[in-house]
């Protein structure tokens, strides 16, 4: 059959469940980018993207059956398989150092204005962005970590981040508003470091 953009992931998933593997590749074209990043920004890991992508479509091929729609989106489904497989990596490789002190946060939901209110990805100009932000980001603990890569770096909305994630929608407000925080003070920091180091620098004098 051809495929066209017009098809919606729940109509390509049916048709992969029947068996069509133009279906497979036109679905997988369409959400293995987003699935790749989202396991990069969790992991700071290409080898761990490639991998994890991998697996979240295999999963997809052999049980794509047991998808249930009225739980979530399709592509909430891709990203909490990919989140699962993610962090098992990460504690298999230990590749995450925690912040202290920032693991027992009580996480109160919290106003939605307050939370656009407060959105250091969105006051960084874009070529202060991506390094800052990507080492910012991997420094999160990995709850935090994944709501900023769910709904800030992937915007996704709260609702199908909370399918993502199996939580509640005022959890991911609060876990986003508190990660948000802290990146702010992590870039800030680090932006402070960088003038000071700049500053240092010893300045040549012609004459």
């Amino acid at each position: 059959m051809m495929m066209t953009p017009s098809f919606s992931d729940e109509e390509l998933l049916r048709l992969i469940i029947a068996g069509d593997e133009d279906a497979f590749a036109t679905l997988y074209g369409r959400r293995q980018g987003g699935v790749y990043r989202f396991a990069l920004h969790m992991s700071g890991s290409e080898s761990i993207a490639d991998d994890v992508t991998q697996e979240v479509f295999i999963v997809l091929m052999r049980e794509a059956a047991s998808y249930d729609s009225t739980k979530g989106s399709l592509s909430a489904y891709l990203y909490g398989i990919a989140r699962n497989h993610v962090l098992r990596c990460l504690r298999r490789d230990r590749l995450y150092v925690p912040i202290a002190g920032e693991s027992n946060d009580q996480e109160e939901p919290v106003p939605e204005q307050l939370i656009a209110d407060n959105d250091p990805l969105g006051d960084l100009t874009r070529s202060e962005a991506i390094e800052s932000v990507r080492q910012a980001v991997l420094a999160l603990p990995p709850h935090y970590r994944e709501v900023v890569a769910l709904c800030d770096l992937q915007e996704m909305s709260y609702v199908d981040a909370a399918n993502a994630l199996g939580c509640a929608v005022g959890t991911v407000r609060s876990r986003l508003h508190r990660a948000r925080g802290l990146l702010t003070e992590r870039l800030r920091a680090s932006s402070v470091k960088k003038t000071a180091v700049n500053d240092m620098k010893p300045v040549r004098c012609f004459t």
